[in-house]
């Protein structure tokens, strides 16, 4: 694994230890999905489903796969595990990407705004100045906003540990600016 990805991975178990214990549980996920649902008051109640569906899959696939000693936690150097093997957990992290990226678009015109964007990933957890430069380097359109599928590849992209020198590299750097 390079140095970008576990740079990736260590962001993202901190993200997901909402309780700040120092390791994964069932509430972690619960509470994430309660906050990016409450961050999209727009959604439709199918999208804010599908969202709390796909995190507690990523949870129940975390917990069935890399739980060693059967505790119900999940420690950092028990989720390294699925970076060294992703392909556990692509079906997980295709719900994930898919129902995240929908979420972000309430209209259902396939484009989500700078708004919905910014206040999902920051109720994940992510910096406001490292969502706002990862969210011009994907590209907007004049009107500022980016395609769901873009946004969906990029966060599929982000747990891809062979993956160097990718936008959502810009989650874990300090911004130029």
């Amino acid at each position: 694994m390079n140095d970008a990805a576990l740079d990736r991975v260590k962001l993202i178990f901190t993200l997901f230890d909402v309780r700040g214990a120092g390791y994964l549980e069932a509430d972690d996920f619960d509470l994430m999905a309660n906050r990016v649902v409450a961050a999209s008051p727009r959604s439709t109640e199918a999208a804010k489903g599908a969202i709390r569906d796909a995190f507690r899959r990523y949870w129940t696939t975390l917990a069935s796969e890399l739980d060693s000693n059967n505790d119900g936690r999940i420690t950092f150097e028990e989720y390294c595990a699925c970076v060294l093997s992703p392909e556990r957990f692509d079906d997980a992290l295709e719900d994930f990407a898919e129902a995240l990226a929908e979420l972000g678009d309430p209209d259902g015109d396939g484009l989500i705004h700078r708004t919905d964007f910014m206040a999902l990933m920051t109720a994940i957890g992510f910096k406001r100045r490292n969502v706002d430069t990862l969210f011009d380097a994907f590209g907007p359109t004049p009107d500022d906003q980016v395609k769901v599928p873009v946004w969906a590849e990029g966060i599929k992209e982000y747990y891809s540990p062979e993956k160097a020198e990718i936008v959502g590299d810009l989650l874990v750097e300090e911004p130029d600016n």
